[in-house]
């Protein structure tokens, strides 16, 4: 197949672009960065260089195409800590892009990175806009195929924790104790990604996608054995203090409000209820796997 990848080589991008190509398809990936190209090339892949932020840039690139994967990301968008983003609004301008270049090429299947909590119209924080963009999508005819990706949170999200834990001794989090919850490795990401452009297309579909279920207390034995500390301990403070944190390191002030919010929607457990009403397979890479990264992070 021909398969146009946006999200460029990141932590899901690379693999994908690997996997797809390994298997024989036609890959095209978008990048934003120039300086990607070569890397894309080696991989096997076209690049396409340009913006998301483009409806005929993408609808160039989507043209011919059998098959598209689609994902948002705030970086194209100005970042975390760019004072005056209004993320939700700048993430639905990208989707609105999406929608327009998909009309417009005709391309008919589309794989959408999505996330937990997209069920969710509010109480969900940051995660708000991926409930926007898969209704964005929807809006599409119904002869356009959708499979809406839902992973839960990142391991990659806990390189977060390194500084924390140089600096005060302990992961902060306005959550914490002794219930699990769902991880996510990217790895596992791309391949369920890779596996579905592979399966028939039909209608309007969700898979949630996850690696491990741990607490929090685990996570922080599991780091802090990884890392040597093994008085390692996950400290829940109040949303407030975590808020003013976030401020204090310069976060937009939305973001920051949307992170705190989607943390509490975890301590709640609302976040992860239509999760556990469809729950998955778990994946391959389980948190003791990503420890080793993590410890090689801790000590660079």
């Amino acid at each position: 197949m021909k398969i146009t990848l946006t999200g460029s080589l990141g932590n899901i991008g690379k693999p994908l672009t690997k996997a797809l190509v390994h298997k024989g398809h036609s890959v095209t990936v978008i990048s934003s960065n120039p300086e990607r190209q070569k890397e894309i090339e080696a991989l096997g892949a076209k690049a396409a260089i340009g913006s998301i932020e483009d409806a005929e840039f993408l609808t160039k690139n989507f043209n011919g195409a059998d098959a598209v994967y689609l994902m948002e990301t705030l970086d194209a968008a100005g970042g975390f800590f760019t004072k005056n983003l209004n993320y939700i609004a700048a993430i639905d301008e990208i989707c609105s892009n999406y929608k327009q270049a998909v009309l417009q090429s005709g391309v008919k299947r589309i794989v959408h990175l999505s996330s937990i909590g997209a069920h969710m119209d509010k109480g969900n924080g940051i995660l708000r806009f991926h409930y926007n963009a898969e209704n964005k999508l929807k809006e599409l005819p119904e002869d356009v195929s959708i499979k809406f990706m839902r992973p839960v949170g990142f391991y990659t999200n806990m390189f977060a924790f390194v500084r924390s834990i140089k600096e005060q001794g302990a992961i902060i989090s306005n959550y914490g104790g002794d219930v699990k919850e769902p991880w996510v490795s990217p790895l596992d990401i791309a391949a369920v990604i890779t596996e579905e452009m592979e399966k028939p297309f039909s209608g309007r579909t969700v898979r949630y996608i996850a690696s491990d279920e741990v607490s929090p207390n685990e996570i922080a034995q599991v780091l802090g054995e990884a890392t040597g500390k093994t008085d390692l301990k996950w400290t829940a403070i109040a949303d407030e203090q975590l808020l003013n944190g976030m401020l204090a390191a310069g976060m937009n002030a939305e973001v920051a409000k949307g992170f705190v919010e989607m943390q509490a929607s975890q301590r709640s457990g609302v976040v992860y209820e239509d999760y556990y009403r469809n729950r998955p397979v778990l994946g391959k890479i389980k948190l003791t796997d990503f420890a080793k990264d993590f410890a090689a992070a801790y000590n660079k």
